[in-house]
């Protein structure tokens, strides 16, 4: 066989490969439980897209259009940007918005490093009391978060922390979750890897940061999304431990502007619009690493 021939085989082989591939695949049939479903999932998708799309068209009208009885789809004032005015005008949303930036990108950067550091100890290293440890940081997953708050509310005025960033950072910053999530990827990465760095002098810390979180970004960027989103949006606890409205989140500000103000049904659907903006760009950007990410994990198999 010349050199000459050997494209035209390959590509008799992969037409061939392929044909018996289409020939074998049968297409799925529309049962009865399937269309049943497919009607399910439009019928949840729609449950969440319609009031999402309802707020957003709330935002754009005006007080009086808003409240209208009964309630109409157009505003007959036609559409205005008055609510996002006020809304900008009220309070500190800048500085909550910088606030719930800072606070966001804190806890998902730390988290993933002291998550990563941790899930790093327990799928690698062998220590006394390795499995006993983890059995622990696995049972804090069913202990509400609610239980918490006293304690670290205390250990926080304690510590001097109240109405500061550190104290509304330090406790989001644990999550046995995420270690779990992390160990079961760094299980699956080789071992001759970290083998050949340590035939060439490189230490767990090296090894950890040259070859461990290399081979982990998907998983890594898919905890990170879930991270900044869960920061993002806690109220419970910034609201609890800050008072000072220099220091209050996104979630915290807007709740405040909401009891001082009264109920605005506009202002409060522009606020929520523009509070719910940051995790729609993340979501539209990072939409691949999030689905690579979980599918990476392999929880979804089991």
């Amino acid at each position: 066989m010349t050199a000459e021939t050997l494209p035209q085989v390959s590509s008799n082989s992969r037409a061939r490969s392929s044909s018996q591939t289409w020939a074998g695949s049968s297409p799925r049939r529309l049962t009865p439980w399937r269309v049943l479903g497919l009607i399910s999932l439009v019928l949840l998708a729609a449950a969440w897209l319609v009031p999402f799309l309802w707020n957003i068209l709330t935002s754009f009208k005006s007080e009086q259009d808003a409240v209208r009885v009964p309630v109409q789809i157009m505003p007959e004032g036609g559409f205005t940007l008055e609510a996002y005015r006020r809304v900008l005008g009220q309070g500190n949303l800048v500085v909550w918005f910088t606030n719930s930036v800072v606070v966001a990108v804190a806890v998902t950067v730390l988290s993933v490093l002291i998550c990563a550091l941790a899930a790093y100890g327990f799928s690698r290293m062998a220590f006394r009391g390795r499995k006993l440890l983890l059995a622990i940081t696995l049972a804090s997953i069913m202990v509400p978060g609610q239980l918490l708050i006293v304690p670290l509310f205390r250990q926080m005025a304690s510590f001097d922390l109240v109405d500061t960033y550190w104290g509304v950072i330090l406790p989001q910053l644990v999550h046995p979750v995420i270690v779990y999530i992390l160990k079961k990827f760094f299980d699956g990465i080789p071992r001759e890897l970290e083998e050949s760095a340590r035939m060439d002098g490189a230490g767990p810390l090296r090894i950890f940061w040259s070859i461990i979180l290399p081979l982990s970004r998907p998983v890594l960027a898919a905890v990170s999304i879930f991270l900044f989103i869960g920061a993002w949006n806690n109220f419970l606890w910034p609201f609890i431990v800050t008072n000072n409205p220099d220091l209050m989140t996104l979630p915290v500000g807007l709740a405040n502007v909401r009891s001082g103000y009264g109920l605005q049904y506009a202002q409060n659907s522009a606020a929520a619009v523009l509070a719910a903006l940051p995790l729609l760009v993340v979501f539209v950007f990072f939409q691949r690493q999030i689905v690579r990410g979980v599918a990476t994990t392999g929880l979804g198999g089991q």
